[in-house]
């Protein structure tokens, strides 16, 4: 392992691209977008409300990280995904809009300042993310607890949800969130198991597996969740083997949505699937005994996910009343 020390200040730093492993890609096309997967340009008072408030916190979000077409609904409602750690992820995943490169050190403040945003936007339900750490020992897990912690002192009500990177080849992290007890543990495999070489290139699908199936063994109280993006090439029968692997993990709630290409230098959109297939999808989750299954074009990890969580209690006590 080789540990790569920046000494150079802010100032002295000259500025990054987004994302320098992509620069020499050639473009590529991008296909025209159907019309079931536009939506309009956020203008609502409520979304400049939420836009200010992180702004003045100095927070980040994955809402406008990685372009999410459906912040202005959400932050209209007040509903925002906080990601910690910084805006620069240390992985460059091929689909993802994040800045890519060496991360700054963290902010001890940080965990506080979420803690105050949660409880000043009275949020029953949060959703908490991070760029992938993997230079620190940790990979930032213990800062994923400070932050839990943090919220629960302030807004001691809000019900806490994270999505979580991978963990990998970092010992005892796992076990360390898992120990914070969110209500929700989130962890996306993004797409099926033929694509991660193109797609997902830093990441191992099996871990990823063996990452969700842990933590119900940890603490089978917690829900689990994971998400995938189609139109990246997928066949249909991978998707739903894809569903199996999540089931074998005991993986209550799963998320599928359509993959929207950030630049064209990003991985190309190879089709845009209909909402009839993805409504298939939902009918095929729900019998392979999924608690909850979202999925749509629009669908994202973090989409009505305070609905989502009520829902999500709702079948866990239905499924227990009938066994």
């Amino acid at each position: 392992m080789v540990t790569i020390l920046d000494t150079r200040t802010v100032a002295e730093a000259a500025p990054r691209p987004r994302h320098p492993e992509k620069a020499h890609r050639p473009d590529t096309e991008v296909l025209p977008k159907p019309d079931w997967i536009r939506v309009k340009a956020p203008v609502s008072p409520g979304y400049f409300e939420t836009r200010e408030l992180v702004k003045s916190n100095r927070l980040v979000t994955v809402c406008e990280e990685a372009g999410c077409p459906n912040i202005g609904g959400c932050w209209e409602k007040k509903h925002a995904t906080f990601m910690i750690m910084g805006g620069i992820c240390t992985r460059a995943c091929s689909f993802c809009n994040v800045a890519t490169g060496l991360p700054h050190a963290l902010d001890p403040e940080e965990p506080a300042s979420v803690g105050r945003a949660v409880a000043k936007m009275g949020l029953s339900h949060v959703v908490i993310t991070s760029v992938d750490r993997d230079d620190l020992p940790d990979g930032g897990a213990e800062h994923f607890v400070q932050t839990i912690r943090a919220i629960r002192a302030a807004a001691p009500g809000t019900t806490i949800e994270i999505l979580t990177p991978d963990f990998l080849r970092k010992p005892g992290a796992l076990e360390r969130v898992v120990e914070a007890k969110p209500d929700v543990f989130n962890h996306n495999l993004e797409t099926v198991p033929r694509n991660y070489l193109t797609v997902r290139p830093g990441a191992r699908y099996f871990h990823s597996i063996r990452l969700l199936q842990r933590v119900k063994e940890l603490d089978p109280t917690i829900f689990t969740k994971s998400g995938i993006m189609v139109g990246l090439g997928e066949e249909r029968n991978e998707i739903l083997q894809l569903m199996d692997d999540l089931r074998t993990a005991d993986v209550d709630f799963m998320t599928i949505g359509q993959y929207l290409q950030p630049t064209r230098k990003h991985h190309p959109v190879i089709r845009y699937v209909t909402p009839e297939e993805f409504t298939s999808f939902e009918t095929v989750g729900k019998t392979k005994g999924f608690l909850l299954v979202a999925s749509s074009p629009l669908t994202r990890s973090s989409h009505h996910a305070g609905e989502d969580f009520e829902r999500l209690k709702a079948a866990r006590l239905a499924k227990q009343a009938a066994a």
